[in-house]
């Protein structure tokens, strides 16, 4: 089995899946492709082709508007889950802390800021401001037991688009749990496809 997806939280999954000794192989996407949905579909759809036949589980949320089909053409399905903070702090959390106004900040985006954001909406810190400003009132950054020292790196980006940031920590049970559930369905699948 081959799990593709994004690599925000690389880490967090290579280590769940050593933990519960799954026969799980990784290929994991550039989380900054989340900004150009054309660059997102076009390398996804080419590692689903590439490794087509390899019993695929995809690592995503509805991070693309043709998600489920993309995912339909290579006969596979992905993760349960709006987006990989979704999938990571679990849905009540999640949207608990968007409604309060959360840009949510892991430390891959952290690390990468300027090249993702600048990619993005150009250096012109004014219209950063605006952007994030208008409707979010602070970055939450998320910690967790994989993460490295990222403190510098937020408060840098909380500067740059002129928010304040928060800090919360994350267990990986969330996680676990979804990536759990996508590795039963396709056991089940190949399980039905062996008794064919």
């Amino acid at each position: 089995m081959l799990l593709i997806g994004c690599g925000i939280l690389k880490k967090e999954i290579k280590l769940i899946i050593e933990k519960n000794k799954w026969p799980l192989d990784t290929l994991f996407l550039d989380s900054a492709l989340h900004i150009d949905f054309k660059k997102l579909s076009g390398k996804l759809t080419s590692a689903l082709e590439k490794h087509h036949g390899k019993n695929i589980i995809v690592f995503y949320g509805c991070c693309h508007p043709l998600m489920e089909q993309i995912l339909e053409k290579e006969h596979t399905f992905r993760t349960r889950g709006q987006n990989c903070v979704d999938i990571l702090l679990g849905y009540e959390f999640f949207s608990e802390e968007l409604a309060k106004g959360a840009f949510f900040l892991l430390e891959d985006w952290a690390l990468r800021w300027d090249h993702v954001v600048t990619k993005t909406f150009g250096n012109n810190e004014k219209i950063l401001k605006d952007i994030f400003q208008g409707d979010r009132k602070y970055l939450l950054c998320v910690r967790t037991p994989c993460s490295g020292s990222f403190e510098v790196m937020a408060e840098q980006a909380g500067k740059k688009v002129g928010l304040p940031i928060k800090w919360t920590d994350s267990g990986l049970e969330h996680l676990e749990s979804v990536l759990t559930e996508a590795v039963a369905k396709k056991m089940k699948e190949l399980e039905c496809k062996t008794q064919e």
